[in-house]
């Protein structure tokens, strides 16, 4: 597995990391089989995939925890990234923005705890708090950087204006925001300050919420609790609509010798060496195919014929507040 620079700063990452929300949270089938998610775990440490991604609020905390006990004895040789600030630690412990200092340093220490370990080497901010200054939430990443608790700082979901005003605190060396054929916003406007600024990019949800795969031709396919039963993308007509996608990543799959889910993710790695998307999965099997992506090459004309696919009809959230990611 190939590995690229993230930030200025320089975190050095797998170029495909593994993205461990689904194994406990949000999708069908999480939190039914930790043993094939552990397996999971350590078939991705063996394929090179060094950059494993979780979050406080997945379960919440069963994430954290399940990939402590993944990396019994395998630490050292893994890059960690999770993320705070969707949990009201200084309240009642439930669901809610808050990047205050007070909250941060709670919510990290609890995720080191969780994870058994001293220092996390990726800490994101999840989504940010419009009551609170991001120059305060970033003064207090900070110190825990100082601290040698947090080696990398990082933002989710957040717009150009906000990432220049943490960048002038302190260098922000990653921002993960949802990227994919099935979500190309960040192009217009984030993409350009990332690499204005040096600002590596960790794209969630790489198959489109497993969409891209070609796998999910409707709801009923999936869990009664699953998120995406209420995402307007699946729904009715707006599926029906968006097979033309699929449709198309089909295509060149068929061209190229490789599954959707590898044209999808090759199309992505093509965008630049900056990225580092974070497929997520909990089978072993589809762990495989995921990180075979990074010897999958597309021609020109492939990348175009991508690249002119119409965005998908509905919007990427119900009520365009998103709290699963």
């Amino acid at each position: 597995m190939k590995h690229i620079t993230l930030g200025a700063d320089g975190l050095d990452v797998s170029r495909l990391g593994l993205g461990l929300m689904g194994m406990s949270a949000f999708y069908s089938g999480a939190g039914t089989d930790d043993d094939e998610s552990i397996r999971t775990i350590h078939r991705a440490i063996e394929l090179g995939v060094t950059f494993l991604d979780t979050a406080e609020i997945y379960g919440p905390y069963i994430n954290e925890e399940l990939l402590a006990r993944a990396l019994v004895g395998k630490r050292d040789q893994v890059v960690i990234a999770t993320k705070f600030g969707m949990i009201k630690h200084r309240g009642d412990g439930s669901r809610g923005f808050d990047g205050s200092p007070e909250n941060a340093r709670l919510a990290l220490e609890g995720s080191l705890k969780r994870l058994g370990t001293d220092h996390v080497d990726l800490y994101y901010q999840h989504r940010m708090d419009p009551a609170v200054p991001i120059e305060d939430t970033m003064g207090a990443l900070a110190e825990f950087v100082a601290e040698g608790k947090v080696r990398h700082i990082g933002l989710s979901e957040a717009a150009p204006a906000t990432i220049r005003r943490a960048h002038a605190v302190h260098p922000v060396t990653a921002l993960q925001s949802e990227y994919s054929l099935w979500t190309r916003d960040p192009e217009a406007e984030v993409l350009p300050t990332l690499r204005e600024l040096g600002i590596g990019f960790v794209p969630y949800s790489p198959l489109g919420r497993g969409f891209l795969t070609g796998s999910i031709r409707s709801v009923d396919q999936l869990d009664e609790d699953d998120f995406r039963r209420n995402n307007p993308r699946f729904e009715g007509e707006n599926l029906a609509q968006n097979i033309r996608i699929v449709e198309v990543v089909d295509a060149v799959a068929a061209e190229a010798g490789a599954t959707p889910a590898q044209v999808a993710l090759a199309w992505l790695l093509a965008q630049g060496d900056d990225i580092a998307p974070i497929p997520g999965t909990k089978r072993v099997s589809r762990l495989e195919e995921n990180a075979a992506a990074d010897e999958v090459h597309l021609t020109t004309e492939q990348l175009e014929r991508l690249d002119a696919i119409a965005p998908p009809v509905g919007d990427r959230y119900a009520d365009m507040t998103p709290i699963g990611r």
